[in-house]
């Protein structure tokens, strides 16, 4: 009951208008340590393909299952504020890839580093976990992992929440025309262009374009995220997995088939200032899931980071509403 009502007292904070921020303020900040505090949050390893797969693990064991899966450059330190805001209630499990985060990063010329191997490590996580059905959340490139694993098992998806993760054509704007070009001559000299997204200015731009208050973003994140890129042959790791991201492309009609087919309830919490996988990429997810629930947001590709209070309660209500009730 104690964590009910802590969760409770913080959701409710978190949409109070600007107008009362300064009374809510403290009450929202208690609030908010004592729901961390409530959360134990467990970090665990399995080893899959001879390699080690970390990922987080929080809450119940017998509740709702929420998959987080995260998106380039980061892994699942991008919901580590997330997590505890959930884990009373909901089984949350976040991996991160081989090569991300605290996952084993194997040569990427003895390991194969691909979106479908990814989607079926993932898959046997899951299995060696227990967890039969699940909702998940789907960030960058957590959108072709998740729907990999969709076309995989559709029953078992419980329900979707999108952020700023791709499933259309029209998701790839400008940004993508450089990897178009890698993708179409597979050439080293293509190869080595893309070199400058694994550099701190492209990470630290990940964060930071198009975020309103800058002091809402932790340089931590980049920080370490770029320590990890740094890590020696991580660099030809990135691009193998930019190569690979054509494979996902020719599936775009087969995962809104999914979405048409078998209709799982979704949110669509997207940050539309992201030029990356920008506005445009979140709106066709209507003409397959025209129950979706869509909130645009006034931020940058990784909106947790400075949209939480906003996300959270969305978040909350939607899983609650349309993944604990069914």
């Amino acid at each position: 009951m104690m964590k009910k009502l802590v969760i409770s007292m913080l959701l409710a904070t978190a949409g109070i208008a600007s107008s009362a921020d300064a009374i809510a303020a403290p009450a929202s900040a208690v609030a908010t340590q004592a729901a961390a505090a409530a959360a134990t949050v467990h970090y665990r390893s399995a080893t899959i393909d001879g390699v080690k797969m970390f990922y987080r693990e929080a809450g119940p064991a017998d509740g709702p299952v929420l998959l987080l899966l995260h998106g380039f450059p980061t892994s699942s330190h991008m919901f580590r504020n997330l997590i505890p805001l959930l884990a009373d209630r909901y089984h949350v499990i976040a991996p991160d890839y081989p090569g991300f985060g605290q996952s084993d990063a194997p040569d990427h010329r003895q390991f194969t580093y691909s979106f479908a191997h990814y989607a079926d490590m993932v898959d046997t996580l899951m299995g060696k976990i227990g967890a039969r059905r699940y909702a998940m959340y789907v960030m960058d490139y957590g959108a072709p992992v998740g729907y990999r694993l969709a076309l995989k098992h559709p029953e078992r998806v419980s329900g979707l929440i999108v952020q700023n993760g791709n499933a259309y054509e029209e998701g790839l704007g400008a940004f993508w025309d450089p990897i178009k070009t890698y993708w179409q001559s597979g050439s080293a000299k293509d190869r080595e262009a893309q070199a400058w997204l694994v550099g701190l200015d492209a990470t630290k731009f990940q964060y930071t374009d198009g975020v309103r208050d800058l002091s809402r973003i932790s340089p931590d994140n980049w920080v370490q995220d770029q320590a990890l890129l740094d890590r020696p042959g991580n660099k030809d790791i990135q691009l193998d997995l930019f190569y690979d991201y054509r494979t996902n492309v020719p599936l775009y009609p087969a995962f809104q088939a999914f979405f048409r087919e078998r209709k799982p309830p979704t949110l669509i919490v997207w940050g539309k200032n992201d030029k990356i996988f920008p506005e445009p990429g979140a709106h066709p997810y209507k003409r397959d899931l025209p129950d979706a629930e869509m909130h645009i947001l006034d931020t940058g590709h990784f909106a947790l980071e400075d949209k939480l209070d906003e996300m959270a309660p969305l978040i909350r209500d939607f899983l609650d509403r349309k993944v604990a009730a069914r």
